[in-house]
């Protein structure tokens, strides 16, 4: 595992316009929110030699953090968890499912995609884009707890890293978490490559800082 690897990855999400900054016109979110930061963690799958040095990175990660033979099979969770999961169990060579966030309405009715035997007890590794508050992958892994997977793994791409009450979940889920980057080294790339002014990368210090102090001040100032 590349010591770099967060650097690496964090580079990747920035020179792909995966994770935009703007303190100016902060992005409205679908929470009602507002905030200076955007992440779209789909956006790497449209770079084939990007994707393929980040899946690379993931794999030897899950080797490395989980080992090789603690692993049986790869996860997807619905829907951006699907094909990173698929890219993953490829280079893992790892049979590879996904989960629904709900069972279909037709045909066999089933909330996961794909097979392990009826009985086994398979160790799976659940994967997604991104985490930030944490509270969606409950439902993937109550099912395949339900099915009768054990899951003690859980990997994305970006962790926001900035919500204590994250860890405190998965600690509660009985989960280890996994993943490339977090906010962190997003922004000591962006220092270091001088991506941002100075103000800029301050203002969204702060905002990751404390989201509810920073957007009050915005509203004040914009009053």
């Amino acid at each position: 595992m590349p010591e770099n690897s967060a650097k690496i990855a964090a580079k990747i999400l920035l020179e792909t316009k995966s994770i935009l900054f703007n303190t100016q016109e902060p992005f409205q979110y679908a929470s009602g929110n507002s905030g200076p930061v955007y992440v779209d963690c789909r956006r790497p799958l449209s770079f084939p030699a990007e994707r393929s040095i980040i899946m690379d990175l993931a794999a030897q990660l899950l080797k490395s953090e989980v080992g090789d033979d603690n692993i049986d099979i790869i996860a997807g969770a619905e829907t951006a968890g699907i094909p990173y999961g698929a890219l993953i169990a490829d280079r893992l060579n790892k049979p590879m499912i996904y989960v629904r966030k709900k069972a279909k309405g037709h045909g066999r009715m089933g909330q996961i995609e794909g097979h392990f035997e009826e009985g086994s007890t398979p160790n799976i590794v659940l994967t997604e884009d991104l985490q930030n508050f944490g509270h969606s992958k409950k439902i993937f892994i109550d099912a395949l707890r339900n099915a009768g997977a054990t899951v003690e793994h859980f990997f994305v791409l970006f962790d926001y890293g900035i919500r204590s009450e994250v860890k405190a979940d998965n600690e509660s889920m009985g989960l280890t978490q996994h993943y490339l980057c977090n906010w962190q080294d997003v922004l000591a790339v962006a220092r270091e490559e001088n991506y941002f002014d100075a103000e800029t990368l301050d203002s969204v210090a702060a905002y990751l800082d404390n989201p509810e102090d920073w957007a009050a001040t915005k509203q004040k100032e914009s009053a």
